[in-house]
This record gives structure tokens, sequence and C-alpha cells, in this order.
């Protein structure tokens, strides 16, 4: 340990150990410090997801995800990996006023970043369709608040 510090030292003084620039909306990759969170926290983020789907809003959804997040969705096959994209998806899957259910769940905590993967349930209240689906949520703590940067959600390859 004391070698890597001292070769981190002497360099420094020469400016080679000084810290990456950070793209905007992407964690560093060492983290200086980790925000707490727990199990019960990161389950209240979906809460927050799909209570934004409750609202038929869109925009509001897509508020959730950080700017640099892919969308792998349920109900089509094309990545989302902008703003605008998201939007343009939720604003098609929001006509059916879609609300989900988790069904089960395992979370998994990091330092500023969270994984939430199970399988949850939609209900469309616009056609009655009931759609059984795996998920996956990872989180990132970026500019003070939790957001998804990635989703990926695929219906259940059997019939229930």
């Amino acid at each position: 340990m004391k070698r890597i510090s001292l070769a981190c030292a002497i360099p420094l003084f020469l400016g080679a150990c000084v810290s990456t620039p950070v793209a905007p909306g992407r964690a560093p990759l060492v983290a200086t410090s980790c925000h707490a969170v727990d199990e019960a926290q990161v389950a209240t983020l979906f809460d927050r997801w799909n209570d934004s789907l409750q609202t038929a809003d869109a925009h509001k959804v897509a508020a959730n995800y950080a700017k640099r997040s892919i969308l792998l969705p349920t109900v089509s096959n094309k990545p989302r990996l902008t703003d605008a994209e998201r939007v343009e998806y939720f604003e098609h899957f929001l006509e059916n006023r879609p609300s989900g259910k988790i069904d089960l769940r395992q979370i998994d905590l990091g330092c500023n970043s969270a994984v939430d993967a199970g399988l949850y349930t939609f209900t469309f209240a616009g056609t009655g369709a009931v759609v059984h689906a795996r998920y996956t949520f990872t989180y990132a703590w970026l500019d003070g608040q939790w957001l998804i940067t990635s989703h990926h959600s695929s219906a259940m390859p059997e019939k229930q």
C-alpha cells in the first residue's frame, strides 16, 4: 500500500495523478464519497417511476432517467438512448394507462449505485391486458438524486 501511495505522490507533483474529468450526467469512475441508501429506499424508486406513469405525461416518466441512460423496453425492439427517444416511447406506452406491480425483486447496493431486478406485472386499464415481465433497473446517484441509468424489461417467454 505504501508503494502505491508513494508512487502516486511523486507523480502528483508532476501532474500525473490528477482526477479525470467526468462527462455530464455520468458518475465518476472513482467516487469520492458514497451516498447512503438502503433497499427500502431503492424500492421506492420503482414507486416513483410507477407513479409517474399514472400522470400520463411522458416527460415526467422520462425525467426519472439520467441523460446518458438506456431503455430497453418491453413493447419495442428499439433501444432508447436519448430523452427524446424515451419520451416518444412513453407517449405510446402510456396510451393504454399502464400500472406496474412488483411480484419478485432482488436489490443490490453499491457506492452511488443500485440495481433492482426481478419480475413485475403490468395491468393496462385502457385494454384490460395483463403483461408479466422481467425487469432490471440500474440507478446512479447523480446531481443530488437517484436516476435510472439502464432499464431493461421483457415479457415473460412462457405464458402463465
